[in-house]
């Protein structure tokens, strides 16, 4: 009879640390969630939106948002850099913006008989680079750098990047004349693409709404927006996001869909293997806003187009028939067996 007590306060106690492993990630996981909360009531009709770009931001990636001009893109970057107390930056890119435009230049100082290096804008927590598809190749080359390495390199002197920054670029969907389609190399640096869409037709009411009550995406003081973390909880909140647990079966899960991208005969261009890598730190991420300390195949399931859909190419075939990456991608992540 001792022994099976004995077994079973062993098991209590098993049951009661593995609870307590959990806590943690689930009590670390409330801030992001309030975060998240507070953006839908600013930014309203676009909670998918709010969430993708709430996960790049806990992976420690960058996002590219496509949508049509008034789809509160630059509204939604600034409420997410003021929910978290991080400094936003915005730079617009031209076709006369020059790389020195956005990560400085040494200046001469007569004063003191020597170059000074002035910081461009890129020293930035937060950085929206607006339309980035209207400045040339070697400006986009510029964020290259900042983007993989988090550090530029300025006369051949390298200075490191703030520990959060991170890009969120725009490109508008509709107007090609007087744009430069951004490489593959560069696509292929963003986590996530997301696809911004217009707001339902409630939302859209509650827009004109919130106009009525005095708000404006001009003045920040009408948001309507508290910090809720402090700029240095978000390494806490990046920390947490590492620590959730994907399974063996779930890795698997998640090479079978960059390899079978690889497979389909609509793509003439496949994902790479950092596709690979960005959808399973991105999973990971949208784990811990379920407030999970592991990843399941629906997380997954989830992230698949948006971490994939800039990283692939039809074929000239396919969009003649007026297929689309979407379609093509929901139709392979219909026919790959997910893990129980």
């Amino acid at each position: 009879m001792s022994d099976v007590s004995e077994v079973s306060e062993v098991s209590e106690v098993n049951e009661v640390n593995e609870i307590a492993e959990v806590a943690p990630q689930l009590h670390a996981s409330e801030p992001a969630r309030q975060v998240l909360e507070q953006l839908s009531g600013v930014v309203l009709g676009q909670e998918a939106v709010l969430r993708q770009m709430l996960v790049a931001l806990l992976a420690g990636g960058h996002a590219l948002l496509e949508g049509v001009p008034g789809t509160a893109k630059t509204l939604a970057i600034r409420a997410l850099a003021m929910s978290m107390e991080l400094r936003f930056g915005r730079v617009q890119f031209t076709p006369d913006l020059m790389p020195t435009d956005l990560v400085g230049v040494n200046m001469l100082d007569e004063m003191r008989h020597e170059f000074v290096y002035h910081p461009g804008p890129i020293f930035a927590d937060v950085l929206l680079a607006d339309e980035i598809n209207r400045a040339p190749a070697k400006t986009q080359a510029a964020l290259l750098e900042a983007m993989a390495e988090r550090q530029v390199t300025v006369d051949g002197k390298t200075r490191a990047l703030p520990p959060a920054f991170t890009v969120f670029a725009s490109q508008n969907p509709v107007e090609y004349e007087g744009t430069y389609p951004l490489p593959e190399a560069q696509l292929d640096r963003f986590l996530l693409k997301i696809s911004i869409g217009y707001p339902d037709a409630d939302s859209e009411r509650g827009i004109l709404d919130r106009y009525a009550g005095g708000f404006s995406a001009e003045r920040a003081d009408t948001f309507g927006v508290r910090t809720l973390l402090a700029a240095g909880e978000l390494a806490g909140l990046r920390a947490a996001v590492a620590a959730v647990h994907v399974e063996p079966s779930v890795r698997d899960y998640v090479t079978r869909i960059v390899r079978a991208t690889r497979e389909e005969p609509s793509f003439s261009l496949g994902a790479s293997p950092r596709a690979g890598v960005a959808l399973f730190l991105a999973s990971r991420a949208e784990a811990f806003l379920n407030e999970r300390d592991f990843v399941t195949p629906d997380d997954v399931k989830s992230l698949a187009k948006p971490v994939l859909r800039h990283r692939v190419v039809l074929t000239p075939e396919a969009e003649v028939e007026g297929q689309t990456v979407d379609d093509r991608l929901d139709g392979l992540l219909h026919t790959l067996p997910a893990p129980r």
